[in-house]
């Protein structure tokens, strides 16, 4: 299973979304070619309802500590509600370009 896989795997089990996109940036980054480093996460789930963007994170946080702690460097994350995704038109800012570095 690949990074992204394990990814997608638990926030599904974890958070039941109306809506996931895991995409892997790592290539906009100054990583060797082929790496899972840096992804983007956008995900809409009724489990966001009634919390703020900071317990959001956290959820999302334990979900993929194992991650975290060791493959994954950056997850942008873009947390909703279902009706918070849908008044968005169901669009996501952009990731912004690699500012450099050696991550």
């Amino acid at each position: 299973m690949t990074v992204q896989d394990a990814i997608i795997s638990k926030l599904n089990e974890g958070l039941q979304p109306t809506y996931l996109d895991v995409q892997n940036e790592s290539y906009m980054h100054n990583v060797p070619p082929d790496s899972s480093t840096h992804f983007k996460v956008v995900i809409a789930s009724s489990v966001f309802n009634d919390k703020r963007s900071v317990a959001r994170h956290q959820l999302v946080y334990q979900l993929l500590a194992n991650e975290l702690a060791g493959p994954v460097h950056a997850l942008a994350l873009h947390t909703y509600t279902p009706e918070e995704w849908q008044a968005r038109s169901a669009s996501a800012p952009q990731s912004p370009n690699c500012q450099g570095g050696h991550h």
